[in-house]
């Protein structure tokens, strides 16, 4: 099916379909640049996990008092105190709560390796929503962010979501919707960064890799229009309904136009 935006498609963005689309665009973006960086480089998908704290820490399963077993039966003990026997009663009813428990996340992300060496000659990263909003998914990742960039690995860093607060940077005019960023360990602290909007085409970039290797050219748009239809989404998505996150209302009625256009 043809695509229905020029570049990413911000139906893309609800959270009940990002999961899917982040781990379909991490495996497709592999097969996409691995032909180009064989047999000096090979792609290699990895995992980062953690755990996300709940708002509130509450210790769970500690009783509040215990109980001490002597080896005497509840009557002998009756007996030998001369207590009188306690009314058995119905007990109250109990409120069913929900208790917040830690969850485990796992985040899939790229490293470019030397096929001789193994070592990690550029990471690529595609953001989630966790890494844009303040806790343990934002943290653990800044701090894996920084142990890049004061490294000799290149970091590329895409972010495909317009909600949430944009990774730390210094000198963007403007942040737009979107962003691409690519930073060469021999260029530091300067970066190449790639700022566009829904209503933008997504722009191509350089692959860093070691000085005097030549550098693929990544188009994310031919990928990501792969796994909206190989992912059914064409027939998933309600396109009557507006996207999540909203969009502006300039940018809501450009979008309302071109379904019109396309029929949908």
């Amino acid at each position: 099916m043809p695509s229905l935006f020029p570049g990413m498609n911000p139906y893309l963005e609800n959270p009940e379909l990002w999961p899917e689309v982040h781990s379909r665009l991490i495996v497709a973006l592999a097969d996409e640049i691995a032909p180009a960086l064989l047999p000096h480089y090979y792609v290699a998908i990895e995992k980062r996990i953690y755990l996300t704290a709940p708002e509130e820490n509450l210790l769970i399963g500690i009783p509040d008092v215990s109980v001490i077993s002597q080896g005497i039966q509840p009557s002998q003990e009756l007996e030998k105190s001369n207590a009188p026997t306690a009314t058995l009663s119905k007990p109250d009813e109990p409120q069913t709560v929900t208790l917040p428990l830690a969850e485990e996340v796992q985040e899939r992300y790229l490293e470019i390796r030397d096929t001789s060496t193994g070592k990690v000659v550029t990471a690529i990263e595609l953001l989630s929503p966790k890494n844009k909003r303040a806790g343990e998914g934002r943290e653990a990742y800044l701090r894996k962010r920084q142990r890049i960039l004061t490294s000799s690995t290149h970091l590329v860093e895409i972010d495909l979501l317009r909600g949430g607060k944009p990774m730390p940077i210094q000198g963007a005019t403007q942040l737009k919707d979107y962003r691409i960023l690519t930073s060469r360990s021999d260029l530091r602290p300067h970066a190449q960064l790639y700022a566009f909007t829904v209503q933008d085409e997504i722009p191509k970039f350089e692959l860093p890799l070691t000085t005097g290797d030549s550098t693929p050219i990544v188009d994310l748009k031919p990928i990501l229009d792969g796994i909206y239809d190989r992912g059914g989404y064409p027939f998933r998505i309600d396109y009557s309904q507006p996207s999540i996150p909203p969009l502006s209302r300039e940018k809501k009625a450009w979008v309302k136009t071109l379904l019109v256009e396309r029929r949908l």
